[in-house]
């Protein structure tokens, strides 16, 4: 305390002379209306550029938040787009015999949910591809379920915790998926046999089809992993080799894994009722 009053002491004249001009500049302000108008006018420019400042900075930090609420947003519009999907694919057929459907059918309802989940780890470049998503159990996510991103397929889930799931991507050599020529609705199976992450090969299509470079490749739903429709990706060749009796397709993927970020969970809510039947029946399916 003692310093402090020494220090005002010492610099009292500096300290009178700064608040007589202080004193002024109010004066001068607060009673000329155009020097109050400009000083307003700055201060209010600066102080937006500091607020501007201070908001760009804690917009910052809140984009982990803000993004996971988007993807969320995503995955409800995803959802009530394969919704209309599924349903416009219902009534297409009911248009061809509506004996066998009505407007109230339940295979007009649809059996899929999403869940948002981000990319926190993820491989292209070995022979089995896995990745590690912040989303778990708390999240509604199961072992079995489809993964998918705005652009295509992405893989299964393998492993879940209360928040963290592994995914066994589709660049895995065991992973195969059930796909199928959206022009001719001719099925085949996708698999990966390493080398470029872009390329997949689309086995199984007869030699009596005709396959056209840039032809679609989507989901054929011939599963309860999928739902039909989701893209995959496009012929980027085909060869017909002498001693095969179907082509040798390969598929550019419409995901480039090495730059996702979020993907979507796919919940089947009529997976386990599917299955049971099928296993009931002696059905065994390989495709995933």
């Amino acid at each position: 305390m003692r310093n402090l009053f020494a220090f005002i002491y010492r610099f009292r004249a500096f300290l009178v002379f700064v608040l007589l001009e202080a004193l002024c500049v109010y004066l001068l302000v607060r009673y000329n209306t155009y020097q109050g108008a400009a000083f307003f006018n700055s201060a209010n420019k600066y102080v937006g550029q500091v607020l501007e400042f201070q908001s760009g900075i804690t917009d910052y930090f809140r984009l982990t938040s803000i993004n996971q609420t988007l993807a969320k947003e995503n995955a409800n519009l995803r959802q009530e787009l394969m919704r209309q999907r599924l349903l416009a694919l219902a009534d297409s057929t009911a248009s061809l015999d509506s004996t066998y459907y009505a407007a109230t059918d339940s295979s007009q309802a649809n059996p899929y949910l999403l869940h948002a989940g981000r990319v926190i780890n993820n491989s292209v470049r070995r022979m089995n591809n896995y990745l590690t998503i912040a989303a778990g159990t708390a999240d509604g996510v199961k072992p079995g379920m489809g993964v998918v991103s705005p652009q295509g397929v992405v893989g299964r889930v393998k492993t879940v915790s209360e928040n963290y799931a592994t995914v066994t991507s589709l660049l895995h050599s065991q992973m195969l998926i059930s796909a199928k020529i959206r022009a001719s609705d001719t099925f085949g199976t996708i698999k990966w046999t390493g080398g470029d992450y872009r390329t997949v090969l689309l086995d199984y299509i007869p030699l009596h089809i005709k396959p056209v470079k840039g032809d679609t490749i989507v989901t054929s739903g011939f599963n309860t992993v999928f739902p039909e429709g989701i893209m995959v990706g496009t012929i980027s060749s085909i060869e017909q080799e002498p001693d095969k009796s179907f082509y040798t397709i390969k598929v550019k993927l419409a995901v480039d894994f090495a730059q996702l970020s979020y993907v979507y969970v796919v919940e089947n809510t009529k997976e386990e009722e599917r299955e049971t039947l099928e296993q009931n029946a002696g059905i065994i399916t390989d495709e995933q």
